[in-house]
């Protein structure tokens, strides 16, 4: 009888995941990755992109399987589990696929609609790598290019947050973020709306986080997720849930008892 075939050797792990969550972003995804690229091949470092498919209703699936056929960076996966209708399962559990897949030492998140410039990564990695941080947070604030509407929403979100919580960070929102692989997996993020509250419950546990000015762009393709009503009165409930769970949060600190000394 032939021997078996041998199995097919796994990829060594690279550097550098970068997951990007992607619902119904099928314009975006070419110019994405192309960018992505750019900023990442003059760094040296070898790395993984990520694409989570949100159960997309439009042609993301398959352009990611395109892409996929002559990109060898590219790892796209799909949400299998039950979602809402044709919104998906949402930023978090995507987020959170991506992270379970990623096996670098350093992951990257930004979202696929090209208002996060991957040209901010490299500077953030390097942070990451220079202060010994767990996250590297972006921070829109000063360059965003939304509308007002969101704009204002945004500064009343940071208003709860920061009453609520006692959270500084000044755009927890922001999706463009670089962090160690532990920290990536350490955020719940199977819970609906925590990728908003990353860097506080890091924080709250004991990882270092800081925060790195980013740039911002108007979208240009594809539409918006998100707006007022479906984020703002969701956005408040989810900020008291976190509170419920920081103010029941106990170490998990231990120490082994040793043995008693026998007698003789």
């Amino acid at each position: 009888m032939p021997p078996p075939p041998a199995e097919r050797p796994a990829d060594p792990a690279p550097d550098l995941d970068v997951v990007t969550p992607a619902h119904n972003e099928a314009d975006n995804l070419e110019p994405l990755l192309a960018e992505i690229h750019e900023a990442l091949q003059p760094t040296g470092l070898s790395y993984h992109v990520i694409v989570v498919d949100d159960r997309s209703t439009d042609d993301t699936p398959r352009i990611l399987a395109q892409l996929a056929a002559t990109d060898p960076t590219l790892r796209p996966v799909q949400v299998t589990g039950t979602g809402h209708g044709d919104r998906g399962l949402g930023p978090s559990a995507a987020l959170g696929v991506g992270f379970a897949a990623a096996t670098a030492p350093i992951v990257a998140s930004l979202d696929a609609d090209l208002q996060n410039p991957p040209q901010n990564l490299p500077a953030m990695i390097q942070r990451l790598k220079d202060e010994r941080l767990d996250l590297v947070q972006g921070d829109r604030s000063a360059n965003r290019r939304d509308n007002l509407k969101r704009r204002v929403s945004s500064k009343v979100g940071r208003w709860f947050r920061s009453t609520v919580l006692g959270d500084d960070t000044p755009d927890s929102a922001c999706a463009l973020r670089v962090l160690s692989s532990r920290a990536a997996k350490a955020v719940p993020l199977q819970y609906k709306g925590m990728h908003r509250f990353m860097a506080p419950w890091l924080r709250k546990h004991g990882y270092a986080v800081a925060n790195h000015p980013t740039d911002h762009r108007p979208r240009t393709a594809g539409v918006a997720k998100f707006g007022i009503w479906n984020r703002a009165l969701p956005g408040l409930i989810d900020l008291f849930a976190v509170r419920w769970m920081f103010l029941r949060l106990r170490p998990l600190d231990a120490e082994p008892i040793a043995p008693a000394p026998t007698g003789d």
